[in-house]
């Protein structure tokens, strides 16, 4: 991997050609227009989730199918074999997510979607189970996008060895990213991605360089550093408008502020937070109230001190961590106390597993509240992506059920609870 104290930057090379970025005050740079106006209008969208890189706890149908050693994407198709796990993949992808969906995303006041790809869509590195065929999907989703008037920022959100350890990576158990011979073909993928869709910006507007680095567990802060400059430059090599998404790797994200900004020549560059109040048992313990508080408090304490346009990328109404496999498969729930180490705070009871509608009417009007101070509290930035669209019976997490319910506002405008931020 290359060294960053080096700066021998690949995000620059497109310098020399035109010159030093200078942004007006409508976003536009040496003459080139974001295809979306980010930061005059707010992202307003929803995850798909589960489609192209799967997670146990939004099909968990298909992980209990495959039996106990299937635990992520990576040991499904290691357990299955590839041409069984081809079978039951194209499958899902086909049926899982259609144009139906983009229209109904479109209809409540929303427009971006983000879109979750693994590198093994693009590249395989040799041993890996994985199969590919997703890019096929991902090709139909820019034109229903397009049909539906909706952006897409596309997300790669799978790295090689895993960038955080965790199931939607593709791979759960240790960090290996930016470890071996992991860091050219992580930008290798990128370059690809980019590139296939270089001519489709005026769609596909935004693109991830990685989700979710675990810099607290072991990702190089400054290995990240130089991967998000290369892949500025991969970006840049296939278009010069589309924006460029970094993930703050769980850092606080003002702790970015001064890095990749326009004095050091670059253009359309978006940072991406995450928020959840469910993998702690203290957050499990608190109100709705409180929790829409924190919600209004990280926006204030993080969001709106960032340097660059800032989306909340993913976050939910959740608050318990009763959905079956959200921790993990074979892994219990902080809630309920059956997670190692966790101490009962209530019971899952089976309610938090089905639809939305069954929850009791005061369990709705919780979500729903905490719901709308997050949107609320994230529009103070450059806006935000609900996490996830669908799920096979994830009442907390499933935007789409939750809109059936009148849990999530329909338009997403629309409040019951206003003022909370």
């Amino acid at each position: 991997m290359p060294s960053v104290s080096k700066k021998a930057l690949l995000g620059l090379f497109m310098l020399a050609a035109l010159g030093r970025a200078e942004e007006t005050t409508d976003g536009v740079v040496n003459d080139v227009v974001p295809g979306f106006p980010y930061g005059s209008e707010k992202v307003r969208g929803v995850n798909l989730g589960g489609w192209l890189v799967l997670e146990p706890w939004i099909t968990p149908s298909i992980f209990d199918n495959a039996g106990e050693s299937a635990v992520d994407e990576w040991s499904l198709c290691a357990t299955l074999g590839a041409e069984q796990c081809r079978s039951v993949l194209e499958q899902h992808w086909s049926s899982f997510v259609t144009a139906d969906d983009f229209n109904q995303i479109a209809a409540a006041g929303m427009n971006h979607v983000r879109i979750p790809i693994g590198y093994w869509a693009l590249k395989h590195l040799n041993g890996d189970p994985y199969i590919d065929g997703q890019l096929a999907h991902l090709d139909n989703a820019v034109k229903w996008a397009r049909t539906a008037g909706l952006k897409v920022l596309v997300d790669l959100h799978g790295a090689p060895g895993s960038q955080n350890g965790f199931d939607n990576s593709g791979k759960r158990g240790s960090i290996g990213w930016l470890q071996g011979d992991t860091y050219e073909p992580t930008k290798d993928a990128l370059r690809d991605l980019a590139k296939r869709y270089a001519g489709d910006t005026d769609v596909l507007t935004a693109i991830e360089a990685v989700n979710e680095p675990l810099v607290p567990s072991g990702v190089s802060e400054d290995g990240l550093k130089q991967y998000y400059w290369d892949s500025w430059g991969v970006a840049r090599e296939a278009s010069q408008n589309t924006t460029v998404v970094l993930h703050d790797g769980f850092l606080p994200t003002e702790s970015w502020n001064g890095f990749m900004t326009a004095s050091a020549g670059v253009w359309f560059v978006m940072m991406d937070t995450h928020h959840y109040e469910v993998f702690d048992d203290s957050l499990l313990a608190m109100t709705p109230s409180t929790h829409a508080s924190n919600a209004c408090n990280f926006s204030a304490e993080h969001v709106q001190h960032s340097d660059k346009w800032t989306v909340v990328g993913e976050w939910t109404g959740a608050m318990t961590d009763c959905a079956k496999y959200l921790n993990g498969k074979g892994i219990g729930a902080r809630y309920d106390g059956s997670y190692q180490g966790s101490t009962a705070i209530g019971t899952c009871d089976g309610k938090y597993q089905g639809t939305t509608s069954d929850l009791p009417q005061a369990e709705r009007d919780g979500i729903r509240q905490f719901i709308e101070a997050q949107l609320d509290a994230f529009e103070k930035g450059s806006g935000w992506l609900y996490w996830t669209w669908k799920t096979e019976g994830a009442p907390e997490w499933d935007m789409h059920m939750q809109l059936a319910a009148g849990v999530f506002p329909n338009p997403v405008t629309e409040r019951k609870f206003p003022g909370q931020c």
